[in-house]
């Protein structure tokens, strides 16, 4: 057992998604946590998910070894700082979002002395949200990154790395900057263009409602799924992360400028050196054990 009482403040598909890999690995000796929503919290009491379903956040982490911030980037401020006054002296808080040096600018000013804060985040997820959406093998073979502070301490820092891996996540660290930068290329900005995809073919109207559907198969259908994300948290993301994503997006949009040069006038052999570079990529990561080849777009249902 890892820790003796993880506290989760979120209660969303990550939150729910480490419960039961906790459960699964027997991590934690008991559970509790919150959500803004009293909806959700009587959602997570009818699944009896935690062992404890509080109503506020501070009440939350009382007795917390382990402390999980599972909030959108823009309410982590007004988080740690109603929790702050109530952790325990030694407990570790974590996060689990997809920005980083915004969290540190936001949480760490709130933590008293003595507890360990950890930044985090785990490069998993569907398109779902919600307690119901989580599942035990979302992190199996997935990467978490800890960016942790300087100064942070190796026990506290082993012990959380232990943790992830025992739900099944690879772990490595990095420092928030690199991150945040990393973060822009492999899921901000594609988030940003598949948006922007769709967006474009709910404009476009010579072709009807019924066409993009029926035919979404043939690539649209996966910028649909990116596009269903949360948009409180992607909202939040982009606003957090927008220098590093400005940077990626301005790169996208000379490359895109380039493509469409050479569309214009019609060579196809820096098209086919283009996409043959960008086939290899995606052969990476398959090897990588990162997706698979698998029929259906490598998706499994659950």
């Amino acid at each position: 057992m890892t820790y003796q009482r993880v506290a989760f403040i979120g209660l969303g598909l990550i939150a729910s998604s480490m419960v039961h890999a906790m459960r699964r690995a027997g991590l934690a000796a008991s559970t509790a946590g919150t959500a803004r929503s009293p909806e959700t919290r009587a959602i997570v009491r009818e699944m009896a998910l935690l062992d404890t379903v509080c109503d506020t956040a501070a009440e939350a982490v009382a007795g917390a070894d382990l402390v999980v911030l599972c909030v959108p980037v823009g309410a982590m401020e007004a988080v740690a700082r109603e929790i702050g006054p109530h952790l325990a002296q030694g407990a570790t808080v974590t996060d689990v979002g997809s920005v980083k040096g915004a969290v540190i600018d936001a949480v760490a000013p709130h933590l008293p002395e003595g507890v360990h804060f950890i930044p985090g985040h785990p490069l998993a997820g569907t398109e779902h949200s919600g307690p119901r959406a989580g599942f035990a093998e979302l992190f199996d073979n997935r990467w978490c990154i800890l960016t942790p502070p300087e100064d942070c301490d190796a026990q506290a820092l082993e012990r959380l790395v232990a943790f992830w891996r025992s739900m099944g996540a690879n772990v490595d660290m990095m420092d928030a900057p690199h991150h945040d930068l990393v973060l822009a290329v492999t899921s901000h900005t594609p988030h940003l263009i598949a948006y922007t995809m769709v967006g474009v073919a709910d404009d476009l109207r010579r072709v009807t409602d019924s066409e993009v559907i029926k035919y979404s198969a043939a690539g649209f259908r996966d910028f649909t799924r990116i596009a269903a994300s949360d948009p409180t948290m992607w909202r939040d993301v982009f606003l957090t992360n927008r220098e590093a994503t400005l940077e990626i997006l301005g790169r996208f949009t000379e490359e895109l400028f380039a493509l469409q040069r050479a569309i214009r006038q019609g060579d196809g052999a820096l098209l086919h050196a283009y996409f043959t570079r960008t086939r290899a990529i995606r052969r990476g990561i398959i090897d990588a054990g990162q997706d698979t080849d698998a029929p259906d777009f490598g998706r499994v249902r659950h």
